[in-house]
């Protein structure tokens, strides 16, 4: 069986190298032809001797996976629906600003955590994506965006926030998160690249040792009961485990601060009892808040919270010398918003789900 190039980093594929009796500097070579310049054909590579080129094509391969649908917001936030086989499909979004361009990947094929408001986790869980199926994501968005290895960096920005928990997939994302980072492929800053996670604490800490990039916690309540309902692996790790172990990711992050982000639920979560409880609970640790007016989707059981609700929830937070932004919501016309990537997905858990009533406090 061929072997799938583009689930290899440089140290992967350099070890690749060696295993078929070719010198290291092919590795470099091969990851500029593949992920600069976006080519899967060996023939094409034409600085590698021809000899080596036709080896290639009898043991390797570079295949990316296939785009089922692609979409336009009257924004101009781009989603795209990729096939990752066996009637599983996910999905990454490219959202345009002014100064920046951020594409938001996917990790896996739906979510086994089950945060009650995500549209991703009602769909269950099918399983890890590849290397390959990762940052193909990134490599479908160049090829289809137009970048050119000596033009205008068009994707700026990564962040691991699409479907599935990139913590939960933790080898697979971290090889994928090197090529990101990687000068022969992408050549993103550290500062640039941002793994969101809802707080598996052990692979926090192994991605602090690993690969530390920007670091995404989503928090969205201040206190265990709630936390508990909202996002599940809380009763594993609670919140005092999860700040201390942001406090420790600190120590090795390209940036002096975490950020929380934080979905505005109506009568959830954005009273003002609830703002207190977030400056008492991360008064010690560096940080700034994203707040994330929820989204919604089919039978989701949430409402958003009131424009000024989410105001004056951010001024209490601001007041007491925070950071806070109030995420502007993009591509919802196209379900292409925080909370509503849902692709496609064959449930391996077949989950139920009992109703559960939510203490506010």
């Amino acid at each position: 069986m061929n072997t799938n190039l583009l689930n290899h980093d440089a140290a992967q594929l350099t070890a690749f190298f060696a295993g078929i009796g070719e010198k290291p500097f092919r590795a470099k070579q091969l990851l500029r032809w593949m992920h600069q310049y976006g080519e899967a054909d060996f023939s094409k590579m034409s600085d590698l001797a021809k000899s080596l080129r036709e080896k290639l094509a009898t043991c390797a391969s570079i295949e990316v996976p296939a785009v089922t649908s692609d979409a336009t917001a009257a924004d101009g936030t781009r989603k795209w629906l990729i096939d990752v086989g066996n009637g599983n499909a996910v999905e990454s979004v490219f959202i345009p600003e002014p100064n920046r361009g951020t594409l938001c990947v996917s990790s896996q094929a739906g979510c086994a955590l089950d945060c009650k408001f995500c549209s991703t986790g009602k769909q269950g869980f099918n399983r890890n994506l590849s290397t390959a199926e990762i940052i193909g994501q990134l490599w479908i968005a160049n090829k289809a965006l137009g970048a050119t290895p000596k033009g205008e960096r068009i994707v700026s920005n990564v962040v691991m926030m699409g479907m599935g928990e990139p913590l939960a997939n933790f080898d697979n994302v971290v090889a994928a998160l090197r090529l990101m980072l990687d000068d022969h492929a992408y050549g993103l800053s550290r500062r640039r690249v941002t793994v969101s996670t809802s707080g598996i604490v052990p692979a926090m800490d192994r991605l602090r040792d690993a690969c530390p990039v920007a670091l995404a916690v989503s928090l969205h309540a201040p206190n265990d009961a709630l936390r508990d309902v909202l996002v599940p692996i809380n009763r594993k790790y609670p919140l005092a485990e999860l700040l201390a172990a942001c406090t420790r990711y600190l120590d090795k992050a390209p940036r002096d601060f975490i950020t929380f982000e934080y979905v505005m639920l109506d009568g959830v979560n954005d009273s003002a009892e609830h703002a207190r409880q977030l400056l008492a609970l991360v008064r010690d640790l560096p940080c700034k808040f994203n707040l994330i007016p929820f989204n919604p989707f089919p039978k989701s059981g949430f409402k958003r919270s009131p424009g000024e609700t989410i105001r004056r929830f951010a001024e209490t937070l601001i007041s007491a010398g925070l950071v806070v932004t109030t995420r502007r919501t993009r591509g919802d016309d196209i379900d292409a918003a925080c909370g509503q990537l849902a692709g496609r997905v064959d449930d391996k858990t077949r989950r139920t789900r009992p109703a559960v009533e939510i203490q506010t406090c």
